[in-house]
């Protein structure tokens, strides 16, 4: 029996040659996020069971067999680890009273829980950014956060992302489309899966979004939601398109997109892609008008989205999108002297904001160098006793694509030297 532990299934580990392609993602949606003016919010990883079931929905998947959930054992209180964002953004908006000078715009990132079957690009330790907008009731913020997504995926060098829109509507819009989805579906109940069946008469927006083929044609066929808008709710999302339109942005309307947690209306939006086989949407969100209020603040216009950034980051390796955590500088010492002062040189090449890795624990020249090499610094720092005792170091270009010759240099003119070459 092996006494090695293995992570937990659907858990895992991102590697140090994973991180640097990592890094550029949250990088650059951290500077796009800071253009648009949203500001960072953090929260708790666990929060009360209760918070996603009102949130979320009862009858979700979600809630009903996703969410790891437990009963504290010192006092009995009802926890979830987080499975999404939103719900406890809003928890903390209304805790905080952070709208009250007015509209906000927030983000968030960090892991998030849901059991589910793993797949490629689907964990169950999963990662997001979270991006919620408060005190907005016009498509203008709508159109925003679309905008701002097709800008990260320009950024990230990401092409041939579909951009799918909906309008949901308003809960009493919504109503009277369900009943009415309802009777289409019971008049062909023979073409439903035990899926469908179970969400009938619980979720039926949901069956649309079925992935089943024997049920595709059928859920075409479906009555359309957007049929069944108001005049103010047909507005809204005119003016979303006409946003779209203006920035540049093409999108297909699909009437078949639902969102699969219960707090959204009108807005619903989807960025999808084929590279990634069935995990194909990247990012999704809407507007959630209603959530605030239900979760104990005063009525207040929300809108926001979710990227997954494991499937994006799948999606970067997919179109080879590069990103180098190479050193500046790999310092060599050889020699006892060169060895105690190689410490304070590293220090200083620092103070210059250069890269530096320290070679440690002694070696042949040869070895070392071949280690700078295998580093892909684009300089060696070479230190031995006879460059001490001058107070000097030798400097030699390591990559083709760094111009020079090796030379000597002393310590101060090489800082000067590294500071204006990298």
């Amino acid at each position: 029996m092996s006494n090695k532990f293995q992570s937990i299934k659907g858990f895992y580990d991102i590697l140090p040659e994973a991180t640097p392609l990592w890094f550029k993602l949250e990088d650059t949606a951290r500077r796009v996020l800071s253009q648009y003016g949203y500001k960072n919010i953090r929260m708790p990883l666990v929060e009360s069971t209760d918070l996603f079931v009102r949130s979320v929905g009862e009858h979700t998947d979600i809630v009903e067999k996703e969410m790891y959930a437990w009963e504290d054992a010192l006092n009995g209180d009802k926890l979830t680890l987080r499975p999404e964002g939103t719900a406890g953004c809003v928890r903390a908006v209304v805790e905080n009273n952070l709208t009250y000078n007015g509209p906000v715009r927030l983000w968030y990132s960090g892991a998030m829980f849901r059991h589910e079957n793993v797949q490629k690009g689907r964990q169950r330790q999963f990662h997001q950014i979270g991006v919620e907008a408060f005190g907005f009731n016009t498509p203008e913020v709508d159109a925003e956060q679309i905008v701002l997504l097709a800008r990260l995926w320009r950024e990230l060098g990401i092409a041939d992302v579909e951009l799918q829109i909906n309008s949901i509507g308003d809960a009493h819009e919504r109503a009277e489309y369900r009943n009415v989805l309802i009777a289409y579906f019971e008049q062909h109940a023979d073409l439903l899966d035990e899926d469908a069946k179970r969400r009938l008469h619980t979720n039926p927006l949901r069956i649309l979004d079925t992935k089943n083929p024997r049920m595709q044609a059928m859920c075409e066929a479906a009555p359309k939601l957007l049929d069944c808008l108001g005049a103010e709710t047909r507005a809204h999302f005119e003016g979303l398109c006409k946003r779209l339109n203006d920035a540049g942005v093409a999108y297909t309307i699909n009437p078949r997109l639902v969102r699969g947690l219960d707090y959204y209306n009108r807005t619903v939006f989807e960025w999808v892609t084929t590279k990634l086989g069935a995990q194909g949407t990247i990012a999704g969100g809407g507007r959630y008008d209603s959530l605030v209020e239900r979760l104990g603040g005063d009525a207040t216009p929300a809108c926001g989205f979710g990227i997954g950034l494991e499937r994006v980051f799948l999606l970067m390796q997919e179109y080879q999108v590069v990103a180098d955590d190479a050193p500046d500088v790999y310092l060599v010492n050889v020699g006892e002297q060169a060895e105690a002062a190689a410490f304070g040189i590293a220090e200083r090449l620092r103070n210059a904001n250069i890269q530096v890795i320290l070679h440690a624990g002694g070696g042949s020249f040869k070895s070392q160098m071949k280690k700078a090499d295998r580093s892909r610094a684009k300089y060696a720092v070479i230190l031995g006793d006879d460059e001490v005792a001058n107070n000097e170091v030798a400097l030699k270009p390591l990559l083709a694509t760094v111009k020079g010759e090796q030379q000597k240099l002393s310590v101060e003119a090489a800082v000067t030297y590294l500071t204006i070459n990298l």
